[in-house]
């Protein structure tokens, strides 16, 4: 009869097999990283034409709506007013402002915040055709 204390510990390293698995896993868990990563990272901010900055969104987190929360709280001093507008640019255009008609097309939404108005609101890009969201 065996005791606990007799058997060796088994170790990923031990089998070829199990030495993949273990490469998988750590290929996807820093697959998952690198996505939070990007939501949590600031995006670019294009420029500023008087109040209103204009904010370039990752391809992948256009419809997330979590994700320009974060950059709301990152961009926007608390009780300030705050105007940002939030474009995609899928074609890869140069950023500059004002911005090239590839990224004024892509809209996807605006954040405002009127402390003279006492005013917040934040409204998605129709062109998104998100369900069950106000839109402009």
């Amino acid at each position: 009869m065996h005791h606990a204390a007799d058997l060796e510990p088994l170790t990923l390293a031990r089998h070829p097999r199990h030495r993949r698995l273990a490469a998988f896993g750590a290929v996807l868990l820093a697959l998952c990283a690198g996505s939070a990563a990007a939501s949590n990272a600031a995006w670019p901010v294009a420029g500023q034409q008087g109040l209103v900055r204009f904010v370039i969104v990752p391809a992948e987190l256009v419809a997330d709506q979590a994700a320009y929360e974060e950059q709301v709280v990152r961009l926007c001093e608390p009780d300030r007013t705050c105007f940002l507008n939030f474009y995609s640019n899928s074609s890869g255009a140069a950023v500059a402002v004002p911005l090239p008609e590839a990224i004024a097309n892509e809209a996807t939404a605006t954040y405002r915040r009127s402390m003279k108005n006492g005013v917040q609101l934040f409204s998605w890009s129709c062109r998104l055709k998100l369900p069950g969201k106000d839109c402009f």
